[in-house]
């Protein structure tokens, strides 16, 4: 079933649950006296917490995903001076929006903390008037907590101005990087490509003389229908003298990503793909390759010059790109490289939000104020860094004063679950970005370390923030999933057309795409852009 097709179900199976439920928790929706959910009262009788917590079926013996370490040193440490009890509530992380829909159309059955990562889904909730504010418990209760996250996470969670969620943090927000092979390059005596121009250049002397001794099966460029290969490609191109209206209403929210499909040069991009398509430089079935098996098959087998991946992905463990090509291909050699920029020496790129998934507090929860004690609990510095990192000797060691995990059997038993415990953060953050990238580097085997930080430090070279209106655009969540496909369809039927074909192929997808919701969200987002300036 389509996203969009499942969210408009959800909104009549679940409206008048939520609705009942609503109404059965008006008048109980003051915190509870008392405890940590009190304001003063004189009630000693401890108030239960219910917690939500993905389930992976993962667990060691003797633990659960709801009974484990963490969960007894949060009861013990947070829970028990607070007078509250811990319940954690388990869900299928394959079926959590599945689940979470249940959850929150029993009403006041549901947990009182609850998450998901598809913002479409909470603003579902809040028409519904499933969620409850938390303005005011996070500025009474939350000081850590706002500390930790900042206002630029925040606003994430603000929908028509009222905070209804709170966002986890995504410390890593670089999101591409691209790899040259360069022992090709040491062949051929070239340098490393650094814009969009040397890299055609360096691709067509790949292909005329073939320094891998590759053959008909050689791959200058290797590409995938993944974001991580056309996006780093497409962004370059991109017009950047544009008015604030104009890169609002110019591009469109699909899914989790900003796509600038009309955007001065976007076209030019799909030119410049097609050309390379049609001199044999380019991955002839990636229309295929969704899920980017072939492209890392053909890098791996050595057939491929230069191609674009998620950050670091090369040089993890699995699927062991790098390392597999090594064991291939005797003298392989990747390296790091950023060589698309266009006309002004930007090499453009996305970046992710700083939000992560989004905490939400139903509307029918008496214990608002304890769920953001819960949460202000784990923002603070020695009980993140803890429950991130363990005990000192047992679970971790410090070197340089980075925390380099254990691998011990007892470290392993602790940490199976502990990042859907402490989900207020996306990665651990030691506090700046330097540190972060060493904590990262420190997972590579040695011999990859230099290449992992200097792909981190690409991802996060000249990069653009998805532009967010103050609410959700109804076309957007309604057109999201189906409109990828069709901007797949425009993508892939350009790229492929000969020479010739472009400009009619090129048009008449656009065309195509904008008949199946493009423009219902164009215009959508022109009158939100107008309201937005009204305030």
């Amino acid at each position: 079933m389509k996203r969009h097709q499942w969210n408009k179900t959800l909104s009549i199976s679940i409206s008048s649950a939520l609705a009942l439920g609503v109404i059965a928790g008006c008048a109980g929706n003051e915190p509870a006296q008392g405890g940590a959910g009190g304001s003063g009262g004189t009630e000693k009788k401890p108030i239960t917490l219910k917690i939500e917590m993905f389930d992976r079926g993962n667990a060691p013996a003797g633990q659960s995903a709801t009974d484990n370490y963490w969960t007894k040193w949060m009861q013990e440490k947070f829970g028990n001076p607070n007078n509250i009890k811990l319940e954690y509530v388990p869900v299928p992380r394959a079926q959590e929006v599945q689940k979470l829909n249940v959850l929150m159309a029993s009403g006041g059955d549901a947990p009182d903390i609850v998450f998901t990562y598809d913002s479409n889904l909470v603003y579902n909730y809040v028409q519904q008037g499933g969620l409850a504010d938390l303005g005011k418990a996070l500025d009474e209760h939350g000081k850590n907590l706002k500390a930790f996250l900042g206002k630029d996470t925040l606003e994430y969670g603000k929908f028509d101005g009222v905070q209804y969620a709170i966002p986890a943090r995504r410390v890593n927000l670089g999101k591409y990087a691209s790899f040259i092979r360069q022992d090709w390059l040491d062949a051929l005596k070239l340098p490393v490509p650094k814009n969009t121009e040397e890299v055609y250049n360096t691709l067509k002397a790949f292909k005329e003389k073939d320094p891998g001794k590759v053959g008909k099966d050689l791959i200058p460029l290797g590409m995938a229908l993944a974001p991580s290969s056309y996006e780093p490609i497409i962004w370059p191109f991109i017009k950047k003298d544009l008015t604030e209206e104009e890169t609002y209403t110019l591009r469109m929210q699909l899914g989790s990503r900003d796509y600038p499909v009309l955007t001065p040069g976007h076209k030019e991009a799909l030119q410049f793909l097609n050309k390379l398509q049609n001199e044999g430089m380019l991955s002839p079935d990636f229309g295929l390759d969704k899920d980017k098996k072939k492209l890392n098959q053909d890098v791996m087998t050595g057939k491929v010059g230069l191609f674009s991946e998620d950050n670091t992905n090369p040089l993890n463990a699995t699927p062991g790109v790098y390392k597999v090509l090594e064991t291939n291909i005797k003298g392989a050699k990747l390296f790091p490289v950023d060589p698309f920029a266009g006309a002004d020496g930007k090499h453009t790129k996305p970046k992710y939000i700083p939000a992560g998934m989004y905490i939400m507090v139903p509307k029918t929860s008496k214990n608002i104020d304890a769920a953001i004690k819960y949460l202000d609990f784990m923002a603070q510095k020695d009980n993140y860094f803890t429950i991130m990192n363990g005990d000192e000797g047992k679970n971790y060691k410090l070197d340089d004063g980075i925390p380099i995990r254990i691998d011990n059997q007892e470290t392993k038993d602790k940490f199976f679950n502990n990042g859907d415990f402490i989900i207020i953060s996306n990665g651990q953050d030691l506090g700046d970005e330097a540190k972060n990238t060493k904590l990262a580097v420190k997972g590579f085997p040695n011999e990859y370390a230099k290449d992992a930080e200097l792909a981190r430090q690409i991802s996060l070279t000249d990069t653009v923030e998805m532009v967010r209106f103050p609410k959700p655009i109804q076309a957007e969540v309604k057109y999201g999933t189906s409109l990828v496909d069709k901007y797949h369809e425009l993508l892939v039927k350009s790229v492929m057309a000969k020479p010739a074909d472009f400009d009619k192929t090129y048009e008449q997808g656009l065309k195509d795409f904008l008949n199946s919701g493009g423009q219902e969200i164009v215009n959508e987002r022109k009158a939100a852009y107008q309201e937005m300036k009204k305030k």
